[in-house]
């Protein structure tokens, strides 16, 4: 069981929202002489070029993770269960991110022959075989869908009387910790209760808590750290609300082992429980927002090879791993690929005037680039042209993307500011009175701190434990999330995991940071377009 030291209620473990992958096919190749095409693995549909596979994918969804797929179509032509022996009709690679941020979270592509490579990182819906390339093989449609369930929030309050004594001078501190039981007989943490000090019938608040969190787990009783005991319950017997049946005896098993008279260590009673429906990240996505990504970096001088900045023919910079990292997810949500990207910190040419919030691409009437890896060929071009030059100021380039934001408050865009920097910040009163303003709007900001300037500063902007104020406002949301990328790179030096890893934790707050704006605003996610609406290439986006 997991130490209740090392558990961050912030970043606990919680069941991933569960999607459900939809497959059809139109004018797959005919590769039978006498019938149609039986293409599976779903199940097999007889004699047909236009199946539509009843037999779902059901998959767990991470925001913060690109999640790579593999589809491939065959022909069923015997009853062998080796798929080599079966007609491969055609393939096509996505990622699960591609298909929900598609409008509608329907997505169409065409399939082709392919010869085979090794792709040991994809996730394969069905095996891969050998073609001939160049033939027409027909499209395959691919639909999303968040399964229900993954949309309640169940809502409780527990209190306990009589537990066990644990402090010598005073009574005990207890809280509760919930652990979610996993398939494989371990449990994970998902959920830990206030302190309630020096109480042997401590009554906790309500909390909050996704249901699908809630599938059979115990919860055992500390105070200060000190055991007190544990019990079970389940998800089933939670929801009979107060009752006879959700009054739960709190047993220490070492207590009970040594006492033969032992009878518990206390009581835990369950004094409400309710269950609501609440709009996810999800539905907004198949509602058509667009996330936009405004990447930032502070500029640098990438001639010299002890330059963070350098240019190395073998591989990238921390700057450009950075950008890659966090853009190639956000970027399956941002349908139109066109990211405005900034640097800050430079003297640019031809005058040398410095500017802390300039186009990387050099076009001031349109700094959008295409993709990342525009993005990533603006910053190389850019380090070509500018000089790095301090201090190294916040504040313009998030008001920046504060006043685009501004524009555009009705839910149907969310802003995501990725800002890389090497430098301790040196504007910070101006940049907390900027991150305060931006909390009422729909926006997140990333900070990466790149090389190994010491950034405890940067700790102040993320709201975590203290929400950030200034003069005497407090920030009306946590938007800011800070890292720095030293604490990411892997030893061994796998690039590719190192991204992952720097990817994975910051941006695991922005769907709820997302959902903390719309909620505050009131607005509810757009319906998703029916299928005959949707057009083959998607027209929305979501920015970084």
């Amino acid at each position: 069981m997991a130490s209740i030291g090392d558990f961050d209620p912030l970043h606990s473990t919680v069941p991933a929202t569960k999607i459900e992958v939809t497959v059809s096919c139109r004018h797959l190749l005919d590769m039978d002489t006498f019938s149609k095409s039986d293409p599976g693995k779903t199940e097999v549909i007889d004699n047909t070029l236009n199946p539509d596979f009843v037999r779902k994918f059901v998959l767990d969804f991470f925001f913060e993770e690109k999640q790579n797929l593999r589809f491939d179509v065959y022909n069923v032509d015997t009853r062998s269960s080796n798929i080599s022996k079966h007609d491969f009709l055609g393939q096509t690679f996505c990622t699960l991110g591609e298909i929900i941020g598609s409008t509608g979270s329907r997505m169409e592509r065409t399939l082709s022959l392919m010869s085979y490579r090794m792709l040991s990182a994809f996730h394969s819906l069905f095996v891969l075989s050998s073609g001939i390339p160049g033939k027409k093989c027909g499209t395959i449609i691919l639909a999303a869908e968040e399964l229900s369930n993954c949309r309640d929030i169940a809502t409780m309050q527990l209190c306990a009387n009589k537990l066990d004594k644990k402090d010598f001078f005073g009574k005990s501190d207890p809280f509760l910790v919930f652990y979610r039981s996993n398939e494989d007989g371990t449990f994970t943490i998902c959920h830990k209760t206030e302190v309630v000090k020096n109480n042997l019938n401590p009554v906790w608040q309500p909390f909050t808590i996704p249901v699908r969190a809630l599938y059979l787990y115990g919860e055992p009783v500390h105070s200060n750290h000190d055991f007190i005991g544990e019990f079970t319950t389940s998800y089933r017997e939670l929801s009979r609300g107060q009752s006879q049946f959700n009054v739960y005896e709190v047993l220490n098993p070492k207590k009970k082992g040594k006492k033969k008279k032992y009878v518990n260590s206390g009581t835990v009673t369950l004094l409400s429980f309710k269950v609501e429906s609440e709009y996810t990240f999800v539905d907004f996505i198949r509602g058509g927002i667009r996330c936009v990504p405004d990447p930032s970096v502070i500029a640098g001088n990438p001639a010299q090879p002890t330059s963070l900045h350098y240019m190395s023919p073998y591989q990238m910079n921390t700057y450009a791993m950075a950008l890659k990292a966090v853009g190639e997810i956000i970027q399956d949500y941002d349908s139109d690929k066109l990211f405005p990207a900034y640097g800050f910190g430079a003297k640019l040419p031809p005058d040398g005037k410095i500017s802390h919030a300039f186009p990387l691409n050099g076009n001031s009437e349109d700094p959008n680039c295409v993709g990342i890896e525009g993005v990533l060929e603006a910053y190389f071009q850019s380090l070509r042209t500018v000089q790095l030059y301090g201090p190294t100021n916040f504040a313009p380039v998030i008001n920046q993307v504060a006043c685009s934001a501004q524009e555009v408050t009705d839910g149907s865009q969310y802003f995501v500011l990725l800002m890389i920097t090497d430098g301790v910040i040196s504007d910070m009163v101006q940049t907390k009175e900027a991150v305060v303003n931006a909390s009422s709007l729909p926006m997140s900001i990333i900070i990466v701190g790149v090389g190994p300037a010491e950034f405890d500063a940067m700790e102040e902007l993320d709201g975590d434990e203290v929400r950030v104020s200034s003069r005497g406002r407090f920030a009306e949301r946590d938007i800011v999330q800070f890292v720095p990328f030293r604490d990411y790179i892997d030893r061994s030096g796998n690039q590719i995991l190192s991204m992952a890893r720097l990817a994975k934790d910051v941006l695991a707050e922005i769907p709820e940071q997302l959902l903390s704006f719309m909620k505050s605003k009131g607005i509810e996610p757009r319906p998703a377009p029916p299928a005959s609406c949707v057009p083959n290439k998607p027209p929305g986006s979501m920015r970084i």
